[in-house]
């Protein structure tokens, strides 16, 4: 009697380059899926929306691949129906929203030099407002010379 051997579906960890964009035949390689499943995706989803290049190429960022990886994950690992995986990134957006408390970063030395030159700058406009909106006197600007009218070619307005 031969054993049936049991599959397990494992989760593998796909490296994502460190890019702006990804064209759609790189984020099928990174989900291990054809293209036209990416597409068909892109119409189940809302929240799977490449940005398009000016000839139509689908751009994709980086969270829309961790996004792609995370709906195959839904539908091929946890068996999720495309309703099921939905509403499940749906769920997770709104809880998202309601916890969008996220812990402050420290600054850096580079920060805090940063900040303080920030602060001179900041002083520095304050001052050169106070000046060009005090009572000083305004420079006078110049006055436009009149013209010369040459009487010779002029012709004569008043009948003479």
């Amino acid at each position: 009697m031969q054993q049936r051997a049991s599959r397990k579906k494992e989760t593998v960890t796909t490296v994502i380059p460190d890019k702006l964009y990804f064209r759609i035949g790189e984020v099928a390689k990174l989900c291990r899926v054809e293209a036209y499943v990416l597409r068909f995706w892109e119409s189940e989803f809302p929240q799977l929306k490449p940005n398009k290049s000016g000839t139509g190429q689908r751009l994709y960022r980086k969270r829309d691949v961790e996004l792609a990886l995370r709906i195959k994950r839904l539908l091929h690992e946890q068996g999720y129906t495309i309703a099921g995986a939905r509403s499940v990134l749906q769920s997770e957006l709104r809880e998202g929203k309601k916890q969008e408390h996220q812990p402050e970063l420290p600054l850096s030395k580079q920060a805090g030099q940063s900040q303080a030159q920030l602060q001179r700058l900041r002083t520095e406009l304050k001052e050169l407002l106070g000046i060009l909106s005090s009572d000083a006197p305004a420079v006078p600007r110049p006055q436009p010379r009149p013209r010369k009218v040459h009487t010779r070619n002029a012709p004569n307005l008043f009948g003479e």
